[in-house]
């Protein structure tokens, strides 16, 4: 049976972590044209069959959880997107058929969003500039072709969530994330998948109550960052067309934002293929296990073993996490909190 079948990447938190979302392959199967109307060839659309980005790995950082109110994958193989724009609230579709990029959009927000479509998918990023250099970075970037770094302009939508997650589970991040969304968000435009919302625009974040944030499981630290934040929101916004490391400084300029919360936003937002997360738990110890057997590497061990990828460091990182290739397991997993309980 050896050689039959394609080697299969299971699907693990690590390999989540690094952006795999599993999409349907059936995004051929045509839509229901009473809901849904296909786009004409053009700049919002993709036709190089080569190219086409791989949906799940590409937008899969998007996603904050598998009940993200704002993200949603459905069974004929489209991604839905509910965002806060510049333009105001708007949902995305987006599906490869034939091999093209397919994409219809709801909303004061849809335009805006179709007109960033190609960011969106990768169209900006240059895959062919990661040069692999070791056999398990050559090995992965082999089985993933499509993997391209989604670029969505819009900072907020990824700051918000990251500061969430700071020194909590992810679950506990998850929930927060969707009870607050869906509580002080609005529902999505267009026939989005039920229980889609867009998050709650700027001022609305400023004026939850402090106890509301509590029955999220939210402390008041990562709570007034996000108030801070929020209340300089056009500031912020404004360092999606900055360069990543001035954007990243003028994201560090908020109290309780730091190096591992701006680069968690700014690869997002900006597409940045070199920035690297630091001060995460366990990215440190993946990395130094995956290229040299080291499970107690730091910062400083990784972005020794992760130099001969300047340029594209972010890139080769994801790479490893989704290798699935972790140290084996020492200790039992961090014990989720629930502060609402207090």
């Amino acid at each position: 049976m050896a050689g039959r079948f394609p080697p299969r990447t299971p699907t693990t938190r690590t390999t989540v972590r690094g952006g795999h979302v599993p999409v349907p392959a059936t995004a051929d199967a045509q839509p229901n044209q009473d809901e849904v109307q296909d786009l004409d060839p053009g700049p919002e659309t993709a036709t190089a069959t080569a190219t086409t980005p791989d949906l799940g790995l590409t937008l899969g950082p998007l996603r904050r959880g598998p009940a993200d109110p704002t993200f949603r994958v459905t069974p004929d193989g489209s991604v839905w997107r509910a965002s806060r724009t510049p333009a105001g609230p708007g949902t995305i579709r987006v599906a490869v058929r034939d091999g093209r990029l397919a994409a219809e959009a709801w909303g004061a927000g849809g335009p805006w969003l179709l007109d960033r479509l190609p960011a969106l998918t990768g169209a900006e990023d240059d895959p062919t500039a990661f040069v692999p250099r070791h056999k398990l970075l050559a090995a992965t970037h082999r089985r993933r072709p499509g993997l391209r770094l989604t670029r969505t302009g819009l900072v907020l939508e990824s700051l918000i969530p990251s500061v969430l997650e700071q020194k909590v589970t992810t679950d506990e991040a998850y929930r927060a994330w969707r009870l607050l969304v869906r509580k002080y968000g609005e529902p999505a435009p267009g026939p989005a998948p039920d229980g889609m919302h867009v998050m709650p625009e700027a001022r609305a974040w400023t004026l939850i109550p402090s106890w509301e944030w509590h029955r999220a499981g939210v402390d008041d630290k990562r709570a007034a960052t996000i108030v801070r934040a929020a209340r300089v929101a056009r500031r912020m916004e404004e360092a999606a067309d900055m360069a990543p490391a001035e954007a990243r400084a003028r994201l560090e300029l908020i109290p309780g934002i730091g190096p591992w919360t701006s680069a968690e936003t700014i690869q997002r937002s900006n597409g940045a293929p070199d920035e690297v997360t630091t001060g995460d738990l366990h990215l440190p110890g993946i990395v130094g296990w995956a290229l040299a057997g080291d499970r107690a590497a730091d910062d400083a061990a990784m972005l020794e073993l992760l130099a001969p990828y300047a340029g594209q460091r972010h890139r080769a990182a994801r790479l490893i996490l989704l290798s699935g290739r972790v140290p084996p397991r020492r200790a039992p997993r961090m014990t989720p909190g629930n502060i609402a309980r207090l």
